[in-house]
């Protein structure tokens, strides 16, 4: 019976050793996620801007034989590079995360709207990727240690 005892004491610091790592790659493994997913997003927006006018232009031009009126496609393409530069740059340093993730969950929804409009489905397939990272991130948020939110609640030690 002493030998049980002592041999569960000794277990017990090796098994808390094992959460703790579980715990860290948990929150790595998030931060990466984060990461490359804010880089995307950031960089989609950025590219965009030299020539913005000319990108409106090619995605009024491919909305053509959809419902959608043209002035409403050209602002929606206007309004696409600063979103995602927002949202990637809000990604990028863990800041107002669940604000990020849902706006940028909506307008991935609302590029898919517009991309099965045009029967694009193999675009349409890579937007479901984005919403299921967009979705992964959210509910896992538990697990965003290292970020801005975070540091601002005093929770990263």
């Amino acid at each position: 019976m002493e030998t049980t005892l002592s041999a569960a004491r000794l277990a017990a610091p090796l098994q808390q050793n094992h959460r703790d790592h579980a715990m860290i790659d948990r929150h790595l493994a998030y931060a990466i996620l984060r990461l490359t997913l804010a880089i995307n997003i950031l960089l989609h927006g950025l590219v965009r801007f030299p020539q913005l006018n000319q990108f409106a232009r090619g995605l009024v031009q491919s909305f053509t034989k959809t419902p959608l009126p043209p002035e409403f496609v050209r602002l929606f393409a206007i309004m696409l590079p600063f979103i995602e530069t927002v949202v990637g740059l809000l990604l990028l340093l863990g800041l107002w995360m669940r604000t990020a993730l849902m706006i940028g969950g909506l307008w991935v929804a609302a590029l898919a709207f517009g991309t099965a409009l045009r029967s694009d489905w193999d675009t349409l397939g890579i937007q479901m990727i984005y919403a299921a990272i967009y979705y992964l991130l959210l509910a896992n948020r538990r697990d965003n240690r290292f970020s801005i939110d975070n540091l601002s609640a005093g929770r990263i030690a």
